[in-house]
C-alpha cells in the first residue's frame, strides 16, 4: 500500500552536475559529525514535474566508508528518511545535497535516521 507521494522516484533526484553546483553555490548548511545537509530553496527545477517540490542528491565518499557495503547502506537510510519526512515539509521547493563524513560508517542505522530528522527539520524552517 505504498502511495505515490511516498515513492522516492527519479524526479525526486539531482541528476546533473550544474543541479549540485547550484545547490553548494548558493546554498545553506546544516552539519553535525555524521552528515552536512546543504539546502537551497527556489531554482528552476528543470526536470522536475510541476508537483514536485524537493530533491534530493546524495554525496557519499570513499573516504566516508571505505566500502561500498557502507555506502549503500548510508544512502538507503537517507533516501528512506528522505522520503518519509518529504510529506510534511509545506515550504517553497528546496533541493537538497547530503555528505556523509567517516563517523556515518560506524554509526547505528537509528542514530543516522535521528541525525537527518534534525536537519531536515532545521533546513525545511530556516530557508
Amino acid at each position: 500500500m505504498c502511495q505515490s507521494s511516498y515513492r522516492f522516484t527519479r524526479a525526486d533526484r539531482l541528476l546533473c552536475a550544474s543541479q549540485f553546483q547550484r545547490v553548494f553555490a548558493g546554498g545553506i548548511r546544516s552539519s553535525d559529525g555524521l552528515f552536512t545537509v546543504v539546502a537551497a530553496t527556489g531554482g528552476a527545477h528543470d526536470m522536475a514535474p510541476a508537483g514536485n517540490r524537493y530533491r534530493l542528491g546524495l554525496a557519499i565518499s570513499r573516504r566516508a566508508a571505505p566500502r561500498a557495503t557502507d555506502r549503500n547502506r548510508i544512502k538507503r537510510i537517507i533516501r528512506e528518511s528522505f522520503r518519509l519526512a518529504k510529506p510534511q515539509w509545506t515550504n517553497s521547493p528546496i533541493d537538497f545535497v547530503v555528505l556523509a563524513r567517516p563517523a556515518t560508517a560506524r554509526s547505528p542505522n537509528a542514530t543516522l535516521f535521528l541525525s537527518l530528522e534534525r536537519h531536515w527539520s532545521k533546513l525545511c524552517r530556516d530557508p
